[in-house]
């Protein structure tokens, strides 16, 4: 396993990293992510261990708590050899306390995750949605607060826009808080808005991506195809309304290249995504879920191969997309591009 310092941060994460929202089974959209219970959960920890993958990711939403709690079950007894991440922001009831990243809500999350992961502290703490209801300061003390009181170790956010992360790194710098370490965002072949914005961003301030949904929220598993009907037992018949939108064609169009690329190779379709990832600026560690110990197999042999700079420029080809504005001149226009050249 090759191991990446988090960003700029003193962290140090493996490439591949272990994504627990298939843990636990509980509610529409995480049923049909896995279902996962404890004595399952702790064989796909083994398997990952032995491959070097020490990073295990969840989050309060997953299940309603239950991926926190399969998770840190699964752990018992080689906490010391893992890193755990976790979030917290989105509404996980009715309640007008149910939601977002106010000092208590902050506290009050921290607390109950450590009860549900069994532990006495998280490894890097994510904020899951920007919370435009509370004040940046008082998210940054009551997180300086955390990690002060040993619960907290590193700090990060999630699906933030640009502005959102670089106010809250501002003020962080002002007031001498702990900065954001990581970003966790969706990037994959099948969804390229990252590099826009996210990604030149990260690289001026040293926030290291933690990648979520490598393979498109399951469109690039390999089992579509252009003319084919949508396997039977594709969970997107269930979450495609949940996750990021993909143009037919667009998809088709990569999965062409894909196909391409995995016969010259003798990869899966799955396998040549992720390691694409892996070779991309700002890319920490991606994030590979698994319904069961044959797709963690699977994911896991994204690394320890390479693919070659043609094979990279075709994948780039069929899966580019025209940036919107104000970023489309940087990318196409020569004025532009000395001025600002792009990251990728």
């Amino acid at each position: 396993m090759e191991y990446r310092q988090l960003g700029t941060s003193g962290l140090k994460v493996p490439a591949l990293s272990f994504g627990a929202g298939t843990f636990g089974g509980r509610g529409p959209l995480f049923s049909a992510w896995g279902t996962a219970g404890v004595d399952e959960a702790r064989r796909m920890v083994d398997l990952s261990l032995e491959h070097g993958v020490t990073l295990f990711d969840t989050a309060d939403v997953y299940s309603d708590g239950a991926s926190e709690e399969v998770l840190g079950a699964a752990l018992k007894g080689r906490r010391d050899r893992v890193l755990i991440s976790t979030k917290a922001a989105l509404p996980t009831g009715e309640g007008p306390y149910d939601a977002g990243v106010s000092r208590s809500r902050l506290i009050a999350s921290v607390d109950d995750a450590l009860r549900r992961l069994d532990t006495d502290h998280i490894d890097l703490f994510q904020l899951h949605a920007y919370d435009a209801s509370t004040p940046v300061e008082e998210v940054l003390a009551t997180l300086d607060d955390l990690v002060r009181a040993g619960k907290v170790r590193y700090t990060g956010v999630s699906n933030y826009a640009g502005w959102q992360l670089m106010k809250g790194l501002a003020e962080a710098e002002k007031h001498g808080r702990p900065r954001f370490a990581a970003h966790q965002v969706y990037y994959s072949l099948a969804g390229r808005d990252y590099e826009w914005e996210l990604m030149p961003l990260a690289k001026e301030e040293g926030v290291g991506a933690v990648v979520w949904s490598p393979l498109g929220w399951g469109r690039l598993t390999g089992k579509i195809r252009r003319g084919q009907p949508l396997p039977a037992d594709s969970r997107l018949h269930r979450t495609a309304q949940f996750g990021p939108p993909i143009e037919d064609e667009h998809l088709y169009r990569v999965m062409d290249a894909l196909d391409e690329v995995a016969e010259e190779t003798g990869k899966a379709v799955p396998q040549i995504a992720i390691n694409w990832l892996l070779r991309r600026p700002t890319v920490s560690t991606v994030l590979i879920g698994a319904r069961n110990e044959e797709q963690l197999t699977q994911n896991l042999g994204a690394i320890g191969w390479e693919l070659t700079p043609d094979q990279v420029a075709r994948l780039d080809a069929a899966s580019e997309t025209k940036a919107p504005y104000p970023y489309y001149p940087y990318r196409t226009q020569d004025g532009f591009r000395q001025l600002n050249p792009p990251v990728v």
